[in-house]
């Protein structure tokens, strides 16, 4: 009698079937194991799976099925050829870990910019609700509360040796922007006032910033949780007198500027009335420190060129703290400033620039439709 033979599918089938009740006495066996070592076995049993689940898609040919067809356990062998496999496993778990990383880092990056970049939303919540703006409202309160959570972190991650290191104003700034670091230490000291440890200058500050009440239905300010609270008064204060002076260093002098402070200097020489200078040679006056940080080397030339006099140096004097400009006693100090007009071509170039700028939108929507 002519033995009946299987078909490609009726192979596959059948190979498909040995290799599951395989597993499934695996598993039983495995189950019956301490935690410990089941652990061991867990890459075996994972690979082991999808060795099934490809056999479900997989068609073999029929000398294949069948060569697995004889093995006792054809699941164990297919096993056993994979892992003693020279393969690039771990290069694709590296790889993994590695662009897994990225993604985090590059989303935290975007997160942040986001944070930095939100504007400070400044009204109460009345009015947003008003003016239909009240998301804008929310994610800026929102993140005015993690600012003064963040600044009273950085305070406590900074204060060594009665101390406050520069990097605690770094640490909040990155994360959030000066504009609403400084709208939420302008609230803190707006509502301290009261707080002798906080000085003067940032109280006057303070009282110029646009925090306004927002009142909720208990008749409380909604401000008062974004008050850095947690962080000694005083350090509170050094760290807002740091704020706003590192924030003062990132915007450019004007040419106001400059002859304000050249204005300043020339007020003070011609008021003298006996040179100041240690060896009596010359009248001085000390830059004010806040022209010192702020200026380049084109702005003091600018200041030079301003003030009259050809005997005019800017110097550090041995004992002295800052610089001085000093002129000879032997000058006519009484001088009006020299002021130079703005160059005609200069004028005609921005005039060009603005001209440029304005045409461009009117040329890129023409270039749409």
């Amino acid at each position: 009698m002519e033995e009946c033979k299987l078909t490609n599918e009726e192979r596959n089938a059948a190979l498909l079937q040995k290799m599951q009740g395989e597993q499934e006495q695996y598993r039983k066996w495995l189950l019956a194991q301490t935690p410990e070592e089941i652990l061991s076995h867990t890459f075996e049993y994972t690979v082991r799976q999808d060795v099934l689940a490809e056999m479900e898609a997989l068609k073999l040919c029929d000398e294949q099925a069948d060569a697995l067809l004889r093995s006792e356990s054809p699941l164990a062998d297919v096993y056993k050829t994979f892992r003693n496999m020279d393969t690039e496993y771990m290069d694709v778990i590296r790889s993994s870990i590695e662009d897994r990383a990225s993604a985090n880092i590059q989303r935290e990056r975007e997160q942040r910019e986001a944070l930095r970049n939100l504007p400070v939303y400044r009204y109460p919540a009345e009015y947003a609700r008003e003016h239909g703006e009240l998301d804008a409202y929310r994610a800026s309160y929102k993140a005015n509360i993690a600012c003064k959570e963040a600044i009273e972190q950085a305070i406590a991650d900074n204060y060594r040796d009665n101390c406050l290191g520069r990097d605690a104003v770094k640490q909040v700034v990155d994360a959030f922007g000066y504009e609403r670091t400084l709208h939420v230490l302008a609230n803190t000291i707006k509502h301290k006032d009261w707080d002798g440890r906080i000085s003067d200058d940032n109280k006057r500050w303070a009282a110029t910033q646009h925090v306004f009440e927002d009142m909720d239905g208990f008749s409380t300010d909604r401000n008062i949780y974004y008050v850095v609270s947690k962080s000694h008064t005083g350090l509170i204060d050094l760290f807002a007198t740091q704020a706003r002076r590192d924030y003062l260093m990132t915007i450019p002098l004007k040419r106001e500027d400059i002859k304000a402070e050249a204005l300043r200097i020339l007020s003070q020489l011609q008021n003298a009335r006996e040179p100041n200078s240690p060896n009596g040679t010359h009248f001085m006056v000390k830059l004010s420190q806040n022209f010192v940080d702020r200026a380049k080397d084109k702005d003091r030339q600018r200041l030079m060129d301003m003030l009259p006099f050809a005997s005019l140096s800017l110097s550090t004097l041995e004992g002295r703290r800052g610089i001085f400009a000093l002129v000879s006693k032997d000058e006519n100090r009484f001088q009006k400033l020299q002021l130079r007009k703005p160059s005609v071509l200069k004028q005609l170039r921005e005039a060009g620039k603005e001209v440029k700028q304005t045409s461009a939108p009117k040329k890129a929507k023409e270039m749409e439709l």
